[in-house]
């Protein structure tokens, strides 16, 4: 039995390639990994050897070779396969440990230049990774050093890598091969060719969005059923998942995850890790139907929940704080189909022991915060239209009070820029057209998805009033401009005393002078927040 080692990422080789002499396999290998290993004092072969023709081009080519890709290539239960390596003096090799020219983290670095990203496309190595996922049958194909071990541990069971895990490593091969294509053609399509070719020994000008998409997701389960018991679904999640994301969750009990659970997850989710404060938002049906800051996880509970008490039954709860047993307990007394937080206590994982229908996600916080990271990522938000997608770059935009435009004789008044600065948050993840009544921290009225923003503003006085809630002094959010005065007219004459819009309407004028002859301040944001 043979093994040709040629590896970019070193970790674990050595090792593995010991405890493959110490089974008796034979050892070739390449440039730096034939180094290591004849360094280590193993007997190693390098590739030029066996291919009678010494590496060229700056490495370029060495294992490009007829006694390379026969020796992978070759089926073992086909004469005439093993007749003509026989003819070329050609052995088999029937394990290929290779990992690739590290091309996603070279151009992930900043001021990576176009000849160092060229420099990093692995030529040799995926197509060896290629013949050998191919001939599964015959040759095991590692990839990654988390592979290692299992291999060897069947070697030294049987002698053998078992059918099933030569299927399965072929299977990662070819996925393998595929991300590292895409990575290629996502860096190279990217870059903006207006001014002509870049200069090699210089960083391109990339663009946003490159000229071919290619979407990596990795399956993490198979889902019940989709938003409907006759559709089917499973739940994927990016290659390289962003630090926070719901797709990092552990779950400590519950049933398995719907389909709706995890969308209305998500949209809880990232709703309270935008705050700062310590906070509690209630999702139910992707809109927050409560969304509150406090001192305590429970002061956010209990403040969240009046919002929408009827709405709340069978919610989507998520805080942003370790949840501790005094907001545990009142949670539990509620139905609640899934809770999420950075962490809980035992007393308060305790306390839901009982209730094993409820779903509890363990989910960290993004370091430096939710939009730190999305900033830092350009991360994207996509959307399947017919045969097409729609990406965009995450809605993450923070208002801040020199951002704000007063627009009415009346000014706001301090405790009011805090009241509309946390209006304006909240109505960012709620469906558009957008109407949200906020005071002292925490939600009162929330009209969502309606087609008409008049709609969506009566509905917010509506629930606002079936929970009992005065909206006397309270502050508006509206996601979009108001297109004529009625609706601000609505949220007035419902108690709020001031509002914040983005402005830009034709009828601004209009509005502010309906602000004025109110007696309410408005303020415009300069930006929309539609959610669709």
């Amino acid at each position: 039995m043979r093994a040709l080692l040629s590896v970019s990422d070193k970790t674990g080789v050595l090792d593995l390639a010991r405890e493959l002499h110490a089974l008796g396999v034979g050892l070739i290998s390449t440039g730096g990994t034939a180094k290591l290993l004849a360094d280590a004092g193993l007997p190693v072969t390098e590739v030029a050897e066996v291919t009678g023709f010494p590496e060229m081009l700056d490495g370029r080519v060495k294992t490009l070779h007829p006694k390379v890709h026969g020796g992978l290539l070759a089926r073992r239960d086909t004469p005439e396969h093993m007749a003509a390596l026989a003819a070329h003096g050609i052995d088999t090799i029937d394990l290929l440990v290779v990992n690739l020219y590290p091309f996603e983290s070279t151009v992930a670095k900043p001021g990576c230049t176009l000849a160092d990203a060229i420099e990093n496309i692995d030529i040799g190595g995926p197509a060896m990774v290629r013949s050998a996922a191919k001939n599964w049958k015959d040759v095991a194909v590692l990839t990654d050093a988390s592979q290692y071990a299992e291999v060897l541990a069947e070697l030294k069971a049987s002698k053998v890598v078992s059918d099933a895990t030569r299927f399965k490593l072929a299977v990662a091969a070819f996925n393998r091969i595929s991300n590292y294509d895409a990575a290629i053609s996502d860096f190279l399509s990217a870059i903006d060719l207006s001014n002509g070719l870049p200069e090699q020994e210089a960083a391109p000008v990339r663009n946003l969005f490159p000229g071919q998409s290619n979407g990596r997701f990795v399956k993490l389960q198979d889902l019940r059923y989709g938003e409907n018991s006759h559709q089917q679904a499973a739940l994927y999640r990016d290659l390289y998942p962003a630090p926070g994301s719901l797709v990092t969750a552990v779950q400590l009990q519950g049933k398995e995850l719907s389909y709706n659970n995890i969308a209305d997850a998500d949209a809880a989710w990232e709703c309270v890790k935008s705050f700062d404060a310590p906070a509690c938002v209630i999702v139910k049906h992707a809109n927050p139907c409560g969304v509150a800051v406090g001192a305590h996880p429970l002061e956010a509970y209990s403040k969240a929940f009046q919002t929408d008490p009827t709405s709340a039954f069978g919610g989507i709860i998520a805080f942003n704080r370790t949840l501790d047993v005094a907001a545990a307990q009142q949670v539990s007394k509620q139905f609640v189909e899934v809770l999420m937080a950075p962490d809980f206590t035992d007393e308060a994982l305790e306390v839901f022991k009982s209730k094993v229908n409820v779903r509890i996600l363990k989910i960290a916080l993004p370091p430096g915060g939710a939009t730190a990271w999305d900033q830092g990522r350009n991360f994207m938000d996509a959307k399947r239209v017919g045969s097409g997608l729609l990406l965009q770059t995450s809605d993450i935009h923070e208002l801040k009070l020199s951002d704000l435009k007063v627009v009415t004789q009346l000014q706001p008044t301090e405790r009011q820029l805090q009241d509309l600065l946390f209006a304006w948050k909240v109505a960012t993840y709620v469906k558009s057209n957008a109407i949200v009544f906020c005071a002292n921290g925490m939600t009162f009225g929330v009209g969502a998805g309606q087609m008409s923003r008049l709609d969506s503003a009566r509905i917010a006085s509506i629930k606002a009033q079936a929970a009992g809630l005065s909206l006397a002094g309270t502050a508006v959010a509206s996601d979009a401009f108001f297109p004529f005065r009625d609706g601000l007219d609505v949220v007035v004459d419902a108690g709020a005393t001031c509002i914040i819009q983005p402005g830009g309407s034709m009828r601004d004028q209009e509005v502010i002078d309906a602000a004025n002859e109110r007696g309410v301040a408005m303020v415009f944001s300069g930006v929309r927040h539609f959610r669709h």
